[in-house]
């Protein structure tokens, strides 16, 4: 599968809000609920990302249900 690839126009974007923006989650409760679940990946890490606000800055990717994200 292709990574999405998201422009970061910001310093950061908060982790929830990358998921909700891209539309892999309906909601930002949704979004809330699949961290709290530990199946939101940073960086390769082998334990899931936790922090629901986790600030996601260029350079980084994120791993969530088998689709990674880039962020540019």
């Amino acid at each position: 599968m292709n990574p999405i690839k998201f422009e970061l126009k910001t310093e950061y974007i908060e982790l929830i809000k990358l998921l909700k923006i891209l539309r892999l989650v309906e909601s930002g409760g949704q979004a809330k609920m699949r961290v709290e679940e530990g199946l939101v990946f940073r960086n390769g890490e082998k334990e899931p990302e936790l922090r629901k606000r986790a600030k996601i800055r260029k350079g980084e990717y994120i791993t969530f249900q088998g689709q990674e994200i880039q962020v540019v």
